[in-house]
């Protein structure tokens, strides 16, 4: 049996004529690329090359009708007359036209997020099962998100690079107008020359920061690139596949490599306020929790992972190696410990 998703049919209904007609559309294709049952999971199922043809139309058609309804002029009441103006809204403002396809951005984003909450809803509540869980989890996701990267990529073109050079990107002029502001102050006003460099100054920083060494070749800075973007705050926008990589993280790494609040702490302070201060003994707290190690529920799988006797040395590099990049590519800061740990490991059995 074929596992081509086909085009469905819509009879008379428009899929361009409405947010919910076109996610109604969309969302059957997305379910099948991301969410079916698969025998392999780096290949994602595909769709009807028809279906396919089917939703770049729906999106165009979605995208220029946004477009051609925020540009139509207010009308005049019969009988009146009305000089032509031109006035342009500011971005703050309340009723400022959003962007084309920013509705559609935002399904995506809360579509991603639920996908992956699935991923952490179905993790097991063994740590010694946890990695060989999330490494084949994270593979079918990643294989579907790029595959959804492709079909959507009519909204990277028109959405999210406009997003971009409306400032609304991973990297921001705000974050960098302490560093003008500070320049200004001792050398006078800046330029916008200015304000540019610093941003490709930033940009530069950022991107050696994951791995894009200085004149690294196209394919290093496009990689460092995606990692940057997949680890953006959410709320700014970015392709669609750094869109899918950033909700895994929030969604399902960080809440496993959170630190739980040991029970009973806040008690245990309560008691020691009243203790003489001499009586504590310097870094003996921090050596206390040295001694236990790890306690978030990752950092405590990847440690038996990695120091478990007897395993399959070769089928636990592997897994090490594909978590290391698991936490790269969905934008885990590089000086994280669960990174760190995980580096060493890859370069000594390299």
């Amino acid at each position: 049996m074929s596992n081509l998703l086909p085009n469905p049919q819509t009879g008379s209904a428009n899929p361009s004529a409405s947010l919910p007609a076109l996610w109604s559309y969309i969302q059957p294709a997305l379910d099948h690329i991301i969410r079916s049952q698969t025998n392999n999971p780096s290949k994602a199922p595909a769709v009807d090359v028809g279906y396919h043809m089917g939703i770049h139309t729906a999106l165009y058609n979605y995208f220029t009708n946004h477009v051609s309804e925020s540009s139509t002029p207010p009308s005049h009441p019969a009988g009146t007359t009305s000089a032509p103006t031109h006035t342009v809204m500011p971005r703050s403002s309340s009723t400022a036209i959003p962007p084309p396809g920013y509705d559609v951005y935002d399904q995506l984003d809360a579509y991603f997020a639920d996908v992956a909450r699935d991923v952490l809803l179905g993790a097991p509540q063994d740590d010694s099962t946890l990695v060989h869980y999330l490494v084949p989890c994270f593979t079918r996701y990643s294989t579907g998100a790029q595959s959804i990267n492709r079909l959507l990529n009519y909204v990277n073109r028109q959405h999210v690079r406009r997003a971009i050079d409306e400032d609304k990107g991973w990297l921001r002029v705000s974050d960098i107008i302490s560093e003008v502001v500070a320049e200004a102050s001792s050398t006078g006003p800046g330029s916008h020359r200015k304000i540019t460099e610093k941003l490709r100054e930033r940009r530069a920083a950022e991107l050696r920061r994951w791995g894009a060494p200085d004149g690294g070749t196209a394919e290093q800075l496009a990689q460092a690139e995606a990692c940057a973007e997949a680890a953006s705050a959410p709320g700014r926008v970015v392709p669609v596949l750094s869109l899918a990589y950033r909700c895994f993280r929030t969604e399902v790494l960080e809440p496993l490599l959170v630190v739980p609040k040991p029970k009973g702490e806040g008690k245990k302070k309560k008691k020691d306020k009243g203790r003489d201060a001499a009586a504590v003994v310097p870094g003996a707290e921090a050596d206390k929790a040295a001694a236990v190690g790890p306690r978030g529920r990752l950092a405590r799988a990847v440690k038996e992972l990695l120091e478990s006797k007897g395993a399959d040395e070769e089928e636990q590099n592997r897994l090490a190696s594909e978590m290391a990049d698991m936490l790269m590519r969905t934008g885990v800061r590089g000086d994280h410990p669960l990174r760190r740990r995980l580096r060493k490991h890859c370069a000594l059995i390299t």
